[in-house]
């Protein structure tokens, strides 16, 4: 007859406390970007969404969703400055393809292409580059409407001549119907700053709780470890 002696244990304790600190930190790297992110023009706010038996499968439980409610708008008196008072992006032209962007920060170049502030060329409602055939010798004399038209105005003939149209779409990449555009106005970032502080307390205090609960756990299993070698 054989005898088999050995040391079994629960450790879903100290993996239960170690997926609790990993996904206190994803949320707290969440916030912080958020934090970041509140004074950029345009910037959307990501809310953390955590499923069901998040306790098992840890941070594989955590994803996010951008808030694209809009953030608040405020004006600065350039003419090439835009921003969307609804839900919506401009879209931009890149080496990597199309971008959306709320960042209405334009500017133009020599050739009358309108720019994002990056220099990335902004599109209009047919697809192709927004492009003046002649640069205004004034900013004045560039008139932007609600639903994104584009006009300049031509001092030779006293008319409006029309531009393009802005290509405004939504978060699926359908064309707006109603984009409306304010001229000279920019949009700063829907975080609110306050609300980020509060839900900091909770996240911080649950990492906390999750650390002294690990410390505790791996105190007793070491003293325990201790205790039965003295016996062998």
């Amino acid at each position: 007859m054989k005898l088999f002696g050995g040391i079994y244990f629960d450790e879903r304790g100290l993996s239960t406390s170690i997926r609790g600190m990993h996904m206190q930190t994803e949320l707290l790297s969440n916030i912080n970007n958020n934090i970041t992110g509140f004074d950029k023009v345009g910037f959307q706010k990501e809310e953390a969404v955590v499923s069901s038996f998040a306790e098992f499968i840890g941070v594989h439980a955590l994803s996010t969703v951008k808030d694209d409610t809009v953030g608040r708008i405020y004006s600065t008196n350039n003419r090439l400055d835009f921003a969307l008072a609804d839900k919506g992006y401009f879209q931009y032209e890149t080496p990597n393809g199309i971008k959306l962007t709320r960042d209405g920060r334009f500017k133009m170049d020599k050739d009358g292409h309108l720019l994002t502030n990056e220099g990335y060329k902004v599109l209009a409602a047919d697809g192709a580059p927004i492009k003046f055939q002649t640069v205004p010798e004034d900013l004045e004399l560039v008139k932007v409407s609600s639903d994104g038209l584009i006009q300049a105005f031509n001092r030779t003939t006293n008319k409006l001549e029309r531009i393009a149209s802005f290509s405004v779409v939504d978060k699926d990449g359908q064309i707006a119907d109603k984009p409306n555009v304010r001229q000279g106005y920019i949009e700063s970032s829907n975080v609110r700053m306050e609300e980020q502080m509060f839900n900091l307390i909770p996240v911080r205090r649950n990492f906390e709780a999750n650390r002294q609960l690990f410390i505790t756990q791996n105190t007793l299993l070491n003293r325990t470890l201790q205790e039965l070698g003295k016996t062998s």
